[in-house]
């Protein structure tokens, strides 16, 4: 079997006429899920390789051989292209899918995964390398008459350059990403830099670049046989970021949507760009737009995008049986399928944008997306797709990218498709984890976004406080924990031993309210007084509100409105303390709060507390010494990226808890710092 494939392959290093049986995905998570999927449709058997992390993960269990990689960090595992192709052979795999991120543009995995006989799904060995310099692909395109954007060696940036955002060379997500406007700043960000990039792709090169404020950041996926057809099939739009990291996906662009000849302009550079390289496979050329319709080049991905999706939806192509088709040396038809409709992707990120867009980690107790159509396929009709790899259950680790899931809607026009996914979203009961949820459906309803006024500053022009905002308002979260605090009530009367049939804590005769606390993230601790009677219930400062329905799991609440009472239906699921209450008027979660608490339970003034698990990199103040208000005093590694935990206040570092190197969980106190006012106090007496 290995000397056959070898016999057919040729000069672009990819099969030609290879048979395809047993594919291996060399990745985790939603993508490898992705592939898989299109895998079974085609009745091919698939191999999953895991982490320790990731042992127990969907993508494992769904596979149908699934290869263990002893570790937990990317340097360890899904990074260690000799163990992956070890596992293909050992598992009896013919072929290696990529999927994205990690070994996906690296060519020295390629080149391994080709010299052990394995069909590489992917493009030639030597469009990976000529496109896996951002600096020398820049020289490439430029020479092909594709328009560029100059690149600058970071030693001659000078103020005359500024701003200039650094990049890593080896990748992309985001990772070794910093735009610097201060001179002074210019040094310590490329370090930083270096050190993400080598993290996540093991290649610490960064260049910088002239950085544009404002800009449309607009793609065109392409598609290359091995027999010489170049399709360019249709453009993305991804200018909604954050830290250089797209949030939300659409197709078609609304800026090229609107400007005469742009497409056309456009599929013509993409296909320059493909063409000069003999590329072949799927992949994507990125550039840089303005409002006039002028584009840059930024980078080509040899690789398959997270946001292929909205392409999908668009074409009616399956983008992954395509890859498969043409790593077995099959002919793409002369030209591609006319796009259709209009589909918009956001990725659902664990993590808090309004506190500085902070990963979160920990269990998904619930992600439940009711309107969703289908996953993992096409749409051809009006829907919601789901791509994920998370299920009830999952835990969200500290070693990877915190994206919980792919949400993708199709319709016949752009303003349907934004109406269906934000109100999927909105619908969502998505448990356990802090989420971009919210942030996403206030941009999916913001007029700036309906309006297709999307570029690169879209949170900083419309305000990221406000996008960020909770979807349900003071009163109605209000509302929902009265609900959660009912049911509450409901469950201690189920699990009553003695009058379990009388309503929680009934008297004959008037008393006192029964009262139940719950701390909200969002507005803290909220107080809730009830007293059952025999008309219903009575709840301290509602009490205009009847109760219609009653159980452990749903509560129905009449409620005034502006014409008479409107019924307000809630659900409602607890784990542990925590009480999640899912309604039309916005999700709510809380804590819920012991009567009586532990003073062993209080932390000091002026601690800092870990935001997440991770590992301490660097320390930027010593215990005793003084630190100003947002000074670093250390930096945690979590999820492939660096966070600075910086004091809070200006005062005294009483206490430093840690080193280099250790590793910390969630809550752990890092630091104590003596604010300068308490210091005084003390002096005084």
């Amino acid at each position: 079997m290995t000397g056959e494939r070898a016999a057919h392959s040729d000069s672009s290093g990819l099969a030609t006429g290879a048979s395809i049986s047993t594919v291996l995905v060399a990745n985790r998570g939603e993508i490898a899920r992705r592939v898989f999927a299109t895998c079974r449709r085609m009745g091919l058997a698939t191999v999953a390789v895991y982490s320790d992390a990731d042992a127990a993960a969907p993508h494992v269990g769904e596979a149908d051989a699934a290869v263990r990689l002893p570790g937990n960090t990317p340097a360890e595992t899904y990074l260690r292209g000799e163990l992956i192709v070890e596992a293909a052979l050992s598992a009896g795999a013919d072929a290696i899918h990529p999927g994205y991120g990690f070994l996906s543009e690296n060519a020295e995995f390629a080149r391994a995964v080709q010299g052990a006989g394995l069909v590489w799904i992917g493009p030639p060995i030597e469009a990976i390398e000529q496109m896996g310099s951002k600096v020398e692909s820049k020289k490439m395109m430029d020479a092909a008459g594709v328009p560029v954007l100059a690149e600058l060696d970071p030693t001659e940036v000078t103020d005359a350059h500024l701003p200039v955002l650094i990049k890593a060379s080896a990748g992309g997500g985001g990772r070794g990403m910093r735009v610097v406007r201060e001179l002074a700043d210019l040094e310590p960000q490329i370090a930083a830099a270096r050190r993400e990039a080598e993290s996540a792709f093991g290649d610490p090169t960064v260049f910088c670049e002239r950085y544009l404020e404002t800009g449309r950041h607009i793609e065109v996926q392409v598609m290359a046989d091995t027999h010489g057809t170049i399709w360019s099939i249709g453009e993305r739009e991804c200018s909604i970021q954050r830290r250089h990291q797209k949030v939300v996906e659409e197709a078609p662009s609304p800026l090229v949507e609107r400007i005469d000849l742009m497409r056309e302009r456009l599929f013509e550079a993409a296909r320059l760009a493909a063409g000069a390289i003999g590329y072949t496979g799927a992949g994507t050329v990125e550039f840089l737009a303005d409002e006039q319709g002028d584009f840059f080049f930024l980078e080509m991905n040899t690789r398959l995008q997270v946001e292929h999706p909205v392409t999908e939806c668009t074409t009616g192509l399956d983008l992954v049986r395509l890859q498969l088709d043409v790593a077995a040396g099959g002919r793409l038809p002369a030209e591609p399928p006319a796009m259709r409709g209009h589909s918009i992707e956001v990725r659902l990120y664990a993590e808090d944008p309004a506190h500085d867009w902070q990963p979160q980690s920990g269990t998904v107790h619930r992600l439940d997306i009711p309107s969703v159509t289908t996953e993992f396929d096409l749409l051809d009709r009006a829907g919601v797709r789901l791509d994920t790899g998370v299920v009830d259950g999952s835990v969200v680790g500290v070693h990877y990218d915190p994206m919980l899931a792919k949400v993708i809607s199709y319709a016949e026009t752009r303003s349907e498709a934004a109406r269906l996914l934000a109100t999927a979203l909105q619908r969502a009961r998505i448990h356990g984890l802090v989420t971009n949820r919210d942030l996403l459906v206030r941009v999916l309803r913001h007029p700036a976004f309906l309006a297709g006024d999307t570029d690169t500053a879209f949170f900083e022009t419309h305000g990221l406080s406000t996008l960020a905002a909770p979807l349900v308002s003071e009163p109605d979260e209000a509302l929902s924990i009265v609900a959660a605090a009912l049911a509450d009530a409901a469950v201690n009367r189920v699990a009553a031993r003695v009058g379990g049939g009388l309503p929680s804590g009934w008297r004959n005769l008037p008393s006192q309210s029964q009262r139940k606390s719950y701390e909200s993230r969002i507005s803290g601790v909220h107080e809730v007084g009830y007293r059952f009677t025999r008309s219903g219930v009575t709840v301290d400062g509602h009490e205009d509100v009847e109760l219609v329905e009653l159980s452990p799991e749903r509560v129905v609440l009449s409620v005034p409105g502006e014409r008479g009472p409107v019924r307000r239906a809630f659900t409602v699921a607890r784990y542990g303390d925590l009480v999640c209450v899912d309604s039309p008027l916005g999700p709510v979660s809380a804590r819920r709060l012991p009567r009586f608490s532990d003073p062993a339970d209080q932390v000091a003034t002026g601690s800092l507390l870990a935001p997440m698990p991770g590992s301490v990199i660097r320390l930027g103040a010593e215990a005793g010494s003084r630190v100003d208000a947002g000074q670093p005093i250390l930096w945690l590694e979590a999820m492939k990226m660096e966070h600075a935990i910086a004091a809070p206040t200006a005062g005294v570092l009483s206490a430093l808890n840690v080193t280099v190197g250790q590793q910390v969980d969630i809550g752990a106190v890092l630091a104590v710092v003596d604010p300068d006012d308490a210091v005084n106090e003390n002096q005084e007496q």
